[in-house]
Formats: structure tokens, sequence, C-alpha cells
């Protein structure tokens, strides 16, 4: 009964941060123009820190130490900016584009990977390693199709956010480590 109430509260504090948050840019949009965000914007991005929220929640329910909830935090963290900026301005280029959206496929990859590993120590490391490989792939992909080629996009931009990207989920790799966890 106590594990109920907790994880009660801990939705209510996500659903009250998610909506604190929220306020920010419908405040901003009451002062300026230059925050202009539709109905559309508002339920989208609710959505994404909602359920970044609720994933650290169940996930952090299930963690055996404080290095394993760190490398959670740090997974989910990189996982949200990588969703919030390609949204925002796109990562290659701007706009919806095929480079654009490859950054899906990672999410995918590091969401079915963690499914598989039913949420075990172990098998979401895997995970983050095959999120770090997809985004090796991503690079390499977007030099061969020549994306750096893209109005708004370069060399540098698609090595240094993809660089970026690739240390936070190799972060998630170095925090994983000792003292090994259940498999």
């Amino acid at each position: 009964m106590k594990k109920q109430s907790n994880l009660s509260r801990s939705l209510t504090t996500v659903t009250a941060v998610t909506l604190t948050i929220l306020m920010i840019p419908f405040v901003a949009m009451q002062f300026t123009r230059e925050v202009n965000w539709s109905v559309a914007d508002f339920i989208v991005m609710g959505a994404l820190i909602f359920g970044t929220g609720v994933s650290y929640v169940l996930l952090n329910r299930l963690s055996p130490n404080w290095v394993y909830r760190i490398a959670i935090i740090v997974a989910l963290g990189s996982i949200f900016l990588m969703i919030w900026a390609n949204m925002a301005v796109g990562l290659i280029g701007s706009g919806p584009n095929a480079g654009n959206i490859m950054y899906g496929v990672i999410v995918l990859v590091a969401a079915i990977g963690i499914a598989i590993s039913r949420f075990r120590p172990a098998g979401m490391e895997r995970a983050m390693y095959a999120a770090t490989l997809a985004m090796i792939l991503l690079i390499s992909i977007a030099f061969i199709a020549k994306m750096d080629q893209y109005p708004g996009s370069s060399a540098t931009e698609i090595l240094s956010v993809g660089g970026v990207f690739t240390i936070l989920f190799c972060c998630r790799l170095l925090c994983s480590g000792q003292p090994k966890a259940q498999s």
C-alpha cells in the first residue's frame, strides 16, 4: 500500500512539474510575440516532459543503487534533450528532413533495447551501447548522404551534435559500472 501511495505522490509531482514548466512559455506569450506556441506545441512538449518524468519515476523504482540512478538520469536527459532540440530547431539543417527524422531511430533503438531488457541494469547498459552505435551510424549516413550540405547544416555541426550525444550515451555506460548489478 505504501508503494502505491509513493507512486501516486511521484506521479502527482511529475504532473505539477510538467504544468509548471509549461507555464513558462504560456506566461511569456502574454508579454511578447517572440514566443508563439500553438495548442499542439503545448501538448507535444507536455507529453515529452511528462513522459520523461514518468519514465524516471518508474525506472528509479527498479534502481539498485545511486550510480544506476545517475545513469538513468543521464540516459533519459540525453534522449529528452535530443528530441527537444530536434523538434525545436532540427539537428541537421532545419525543419523536417531525412537527417532529423533519423534521430527518431536512435530513440526507438534505446526504447526497444530497454523494453527487451525488462529494465534490468545489464540489459539497459546494452541498450545504451546500441543507441551509441546507432548515433555513430547516423553520423556516417549523414556524411554519405551529404547532409552536411543541407541549408543551415555543416560537417562541424553534424560531428559536434552527434559527438555530444554519443558522449552522453557513453556517460550512461560509464555510470553503470561498479558495483555490477543483477542482469
